[in-house]
């Protein structure tokens, strides 16, 4: 069946990419976890969506221009009074060694080419061994082939929002072993074409029933979806059918 990723973590009801939305997002059910990862000027591996901090968190600033114990100070959680710094990737990785969670990490590289982040990142992955249980995706395209290139055995996914034509040969030319389309670019025909050439498909970001619906009926590889209670409760819909 249908695998659930929780987009940014279980981020329908907490902070996006904080670890309190992590650990909701598995205590859910999910199958496994969506995160964003920059570097700060020190060059650690952190999580965060956007390229600057002011919109999840009491700071401002580039994350690229800030050092680690700089950002550290930031509060992640500033809709609440519990205040929650922005997770580093070792952070989450310590945390993964407790749990049987897949974790998706989107290289957030395309505005800032971050010199150096994929042979962070994989050898963060490498040290906690972690390797069967991580997808690297990113729309910079040339940094999953190069992620590809430093370690084979780690799964690659491409990002992208636009139709593109039998998406699965691209992923094979990359050696991709997934596509990670726009939920709106791809079609349930090409969805059925991905997965009968061997390429794993995860749409994002799934948060309608409908949309849910659909995806479960034709046996999708994954949704990520900010709400992965809604999305197993829906799911669990058709593992009730004989």
């Amino acid at each position: 069946m249908t695998q659930i990723f929780a987009h940014r973590g279980y981020s329908a009801a907490y902070a996006e990419n904080t670890m309190s939305a992590f650990i909701a997002a598995e205590k859910a059910g999910a199958d496994g976890l969506e995160l964003d990862v920059q570097l700060t000027k020190d060059d650690e591996v952190v999580v965060i969506h956007d390229e600057k901090v002011d919109r999840t968190t009491s700071g401002n600033g580039f994350v690229k221009n800030l050092t680690f114990k700089e950002i550290r100070k930031f509060n992640a959680n500033k809709k609440s009074v519990n205040k929650e710094p922005i997770p580093s990737l070792i952070e989450v990785l310590e945390w993964m060694q407790t749990n049987q969670l897949i974790c998706n990490i989107e290289l957030k590289n395309g505005l800032f080419p971050y010199e150096g982040m994929e042979e962070k990142v994989i050898q963060l992955v490498r040290k906690y061994e972690l390797l069967d249980r991580i997808i690297i995706s990113s729309f910079n395209h040339y940094s999953i082939v190069l992620s590809y290139r430093i370690a084979p055995e780690i799964a690659t996914a491409p990002l992208y929002n636009e139709r593109i034509y039998m998406p699965w040969v691209y992923a094979q030319s990359i050696r991709a072993k997934g596509i990670h389309p726009k939920l709106a670019s791809i079609s349930d025909e090409i969805i059925k074409g991905a997965i009968e050439n061997g390429v794993a498909v995860r749409p994002y970001t799934v948060n309608k029933d409908a949309d849910m619906h659909r995806l479960y009926k034709i046996n999708c590889t994954s949704i990520i979806t900010d709400d992965p209670v809604k999305a197993l409760k829906i799911k669990n819909q058709y593992e009730k059918r004989p």
